[in-house]
């Protein structure tokens, strides 16, 4: 089961976040389960559709909440593994907000 973990922006990073995050990331790419990772440009475009229209809003978007600062695609046994790995994550990195949503298809 492939699953996409998104996180919004959240606080400073130092050292320490660096040090760990690394770590975390090279445990998960040696077992085979992190497929892809990255931080996204906080701009970015939005491209909506609506009765045949189609409208493009440049970035960056003032509201936080709209924003995804990065996200991991894994490839796990179950749910509740993605679920702890998103748990790891969130413990590393402090407070904030990380979205756990399952990719369907090859």
């Amino acid at each position: 089961m492939r699953f996409l973990m998104t996180t919004r922006p959240g606080g400073a990073a130092d050292d320490r976040l660096y040090t760990e995050m690394a770590a975390f990331v090279e445990e998960l790419t040696a077992s085979g389960v992190l497929l892809a990772t990255g931080g996204l440009e906080p701009g970015g475009l939005r491209v909506t559709s609506a009765g045949g229209e189609i409208t493009v809003t440049d970035g960056p978007f003032t509201e936080a909440r709209e924003v995804v600062a990065g996200f991991a695609l894994v490839e796990v046994r179950s749910r509740e593994e993605a679920l702890e790995i998103t748990r790891r994550f969130r413990r590393i990195v402090g407070d904030g907000e990380s979205v756990v949503q399952q990719v369907f298809g090859p």
